[in-house]
């Protein structure tokens, strides 16, 4: 029976711009090559995955996501092509979870097999400045409706997972990456390393030049995870894909590959949830959250704000549940909303002051100080000073605290400090202060490689035109143009 035309494929095949006979053969090109030869696609079968909504069997859309990926230039997965994954096992989803297009969420077997063809995909096109281009977002209440009752479920039992020594189901595409394999507490040691090594690298010199190695660790860890360990070391392990896997979002997210960000951060809140670990799952959402709001959606911002913070579970630590908060505070300061902003940055002040250090926050925290929760007052302020310049002041002054507080290694923070100085200076009518910080800010950045400090460059040099008399202030904007990059093409969302 007919399920009607399959409008995601349809959509992507259109902009692939092949004809139908010219994706068979594709097809059963691609096939023979990964070994199945046996496969004789015709435009027939194609016309009716397209016009009829007919599922092809594996390999077909594995091998469909590779095509339309390198065709494309960005990650295109199997629910991308409007296909809903063929599950290898009878297992019911917990209560409350359901079925939806996106395969959001997916089942406890699938996230490893997800990571992994994901990340293979990733690695497999090899040209960074093309991926992502012509996708979409999924909106952040999308998101958060999919999500929001599994994230409240406790993961799998271990009577639910594979016996220990067995292997996951995955995709032929995770097993041709990585062969699975035991691995003991030294490994995952040294991976717990690793993460440090490069999230103390990401924090210095933005995500540019550490993103693919972030992502084939990733990889590598996808296919550890296929093979079931211990429990004590299978949770380690999902710990090191979290944490990997928001690093590579963030990495991705600093140079403006969004939707490609976006699904490491709903990749680490699986990762995370399968470990149980509940805050970690709510401060990967907490990015996309982040996302949002730097790509002008604070209302999905806020949407994703009110799951990881419901989700995240009573053992978030105050300092955690403080971070949120200024996430929070910073999508109601781009709404304008004034009041609910100064309410929000006073709970998230009280909740970092109580947390009284008697439990060592997890390593992902361990960056959120003093010094980053005056960085993100400073943001919500400068922000909301665009809908209310009284609020520039405030702005400049946890600009400052954030400065004095930064410590060594943190250039990027800084010369977002930096460019928050600068506009709020701006703001408030004084152009000499804006000036110096700024030129403070252009000096800083010629040692990173983020994108989202040029984003927030292109915002100061806004608010410079009305001093375009000032002599200053012109060579200053000669000097922003000359150190901006052409402007990104700018992403959507759905």
């Amino acid at each position: 029976m007919s399920k009607g035309p399959n409008t995601r494929l349809n959509d992507l095949f259109g902009l692939a711009g092949w004809s139908k006979g010219e994706l068979a053969r594709m097809v059963n090109r691609q096939a023979a090559a990964m070994g199945h030869h046996q496969l004789a696609t015709d435009t027939s079968r194609v016309r009716r995955w397209i016009d009829m909504g007919e599922t092809p069997r594996e390999p077909v859309p594995t091998v469909l996501a590779a095509l339309f990926t390198e065709r494309l230039g960005r990650v295109v997965t199997i629910e991308d092509l409007g296909f809903v994954r063929q599950r290898r096992t009878s297992k019911r989803q917990p209560d409350g979870v359901k079925e939806n297009p996106d395969g959001l969420p997916w089942a406890p077997e699938r996230t490893a097999a997800v990571l992994t063809e994901f990340t293979g995909m990733d690695l497999m096109l090899n040209r960074r400045g093309l991926m992502g281009a012509g996708a979409a977002l999924t909106a952040g209440s999308a998101l958060s409706k999919a999500m929001h009752d599994w994230l409240r479920t406790d993961p799998a039992p271990a009577k639910a997972t594979p016996a220990f020594g067995d292997s996951f189901q995955a995709d032929q595409a995770g097993y041709d990456r990585y062969e699975a394999a035991p691995i003991g507490s030294q490994e995952i040691e040294a991976l717990e390393r690793s993460v440090e090594v490069f999230r103390a690298w990401d924090a210095s010199r933005g995500g540019g030049l550490q993103r693919k190695a972030v992502v084939g660790q990733l990889n590598e860890v996808g296919g550890m995870l296929a093979y079931h360990h211990p429990d004590h070391l299978q949770r380690r392990l999902w710990g090191v894909a979290a944490n990997l896997a928001v690093l590579a979002g963030w990495m991705s997210h600093d140079v403006g590959l969004e939707p490609t960000a976006q699904k490491y951060f709903v990749i680490a809140a699986h990762a995370a949830h399968e470990g149980g670990d509940r805050p970690r799952a709510g401060e990967a959402l907490s990015r996309a959250a982040r996302q949002m709001v730097h790509l002008g959606k604070p209302h999905e911002a806020l949407d994703l704000m009110k799951l990881a913070q419901s989700g995240s579970g009573e053992e978030t630590l105050p300092r955690t549940r403080a971070m949120l908060h200024t996430i929070e505070a910073w999508a109601q300061a781009a709404m304008g909303k004034g009041q609910a902003m100064r309410r929000t940055l006073g709970e998230a002040e009280d909740l970092f002051v109580s947390d009284k250090g008697d439990v060592p926050p997890p390593s992902w925290m361990q960056n959120f100080d003093e010094a980053d929760l005056h960085g993100m007052q400073a943001l919500a302020f400068r922000t909301l000073a665009d809908h209310d310049p009284s609020a520039a002041p405030i702005a400049q002054r946890h600009a400052m605290a954030a400065l004095r507080l930064r410590a060594q290694g943190h250039q990027r923070s800084q010369i977002f400090d930096y460019l928050s100085m600068a506009s709020a200076c701006f703001i408030a009518d004084d152009p000499e202060q804006a000036d110096r910080y700024a030129r403070l800010a252009l000096v800083s950045m010629n040692e990173t490689s983020s994108h989202r400090t040029w984003d927030r460059l292109r915002e100061m040099y806004r608010l410079t035109g009305q001093y375009a008399g000032y002599a200053r202030i012109e060579d200053l904007r000669s000097e922003i143009k000359l150190a901006l990059p052409n402007s990104p093409t700018p992403q959507h969302v759905v």
